[in-house]
């Protein structure tokens, strides 16, 4: 690594179904990173994705209106292009249009935008985690990341892997299951049979977890409710070990709740209040799968995993 690159920050940049995050950091002489700005806008770019094939025109005027404003971050931060790195997940995938959307990005950031298979987005959820696990707790790992269009699921022990990304996700969910405020018995009911067929034929072998780490942003939401936080705080959170039992008790509070209720507790994103009921059915059906008692919550997460794979 030669004194410029060493010096020279890098930034992630991930766009998934319902939020865009963005990670800056600088590598340290020994690969670690130290963090100096992570911040996410919730944009909804995955709207109506599963009911009609294409990124909706007002979704696509938000995104890109986000990524105006993470340029300006990115250029105060003296990030250079061949630094950034953006990465587009599960409603990009699946969008017939998702052209258009790539060149929004070429447009704003000057630089070429990923769509990760549901592989790749797996396999850096997987490496952002881990990464930050020292000493390495016991094997097998489960990492899960919930999404707002998909859920990865990424069971490692040593260096041998079982992933998928399951068409399952918060925002894709709540759209197709979850119609009133709040929802009723019936729609949740059927939005835990979608969960547990696609938990089924995951082909991932949850039984055989010994320690379950959850990354994304409704599991760390979540913990800031079994933690009754005062505010949405990474310090609190990051590292927390829940029980489960405990996790799935305020899960079925929350779906309880209408979305007013939800915007009202003082760590919910408010873009995140009407989907997260989705996304918390899809984390309890996966800890009422693994033997054991309770998880890990990581702030670490695919930006981790992004950041961490930039060439230096």
């Amino acid at each position: 690594m030669t004194p410029d690159h060493a010096s020279s920050p890098v930034a992630a940049i991930d766009c998934g179904t319902n939020s865009i995050k963005v990670l800056i950091g600088r590598r340290r002489a020994d690969g670690t990173l130290d963090v100096l700005l992570r911040d996410s806008r919730v944009v909804r770019l995955g709207q109506g994705v599963d009911q009609t094939g294409v990124l909706a025109d007002e979704a696509l005027a938000r995104t890109f209106a986000a990524i105006d404003e993470l340029a300006e971050t990115i250029r105060r931060h003296a990030v250079p292009p061949a630094r950034v790195r953006f990465c587009a997940t599960s409603a990009t995938r699946d969008a017939g249009n998702a052209d258009v959307f790539r060149e929004g990005v070429r447009r704003r950031l000057g630089i070429e935008p990923e769509v990760l298979s549901g592989d790749e987005e797996a396999a850096l959820v997987y490496a952002g985690a881990i990464a930050a696990q020292a000493p390495m707790p016991p094997e097998p790992v489960l990492v899960v990341d919930i999404g707002g269009g998909s859920t990865e699921l990424v069971l490692g022990e040593g260096d041998g892997r079982r992933s998928v990304s399951m068409n399952i996700g918060s925002v894709r969910l709540h759209e197709r299951h979850l119609h009133s405020d709040p929802p009723t018995a019936a729609e949740i009911d059927a939005c835990v049979a979608d969960v547990d067929a696609h938990l089924d034929a995951s082909g991932v072998p949850l039984e055989r977890t010994l320690t379950a780490i959850g990354t994304s942003g409704t599991i760390k939401t979540l913990a800031c409710g079994v933690l009754d936080l005062a505010a949405y705080d990474r310090d609190a959170f990051d590292g927390a070990v829940l029980s489960n039992v405990t996790t799935t008790d305020f899960v079925d509070r929350l779906v309880a709740m209408t979305v007013a209720e939800r915007r009202a507790l003082p760590y919910m994103h408010p873009g995140r209040a009407d989907v997260i009921g989705a996304g918390a059915l899809i984390w309890s059906r996966i800890l009422a799968r693994v033997p054991v008692a309770d998880h890990l919550v990581s702030e670490a997460d695919i930006l981790h995993g992004m950041a961490a794979a930039i060439e230096p």
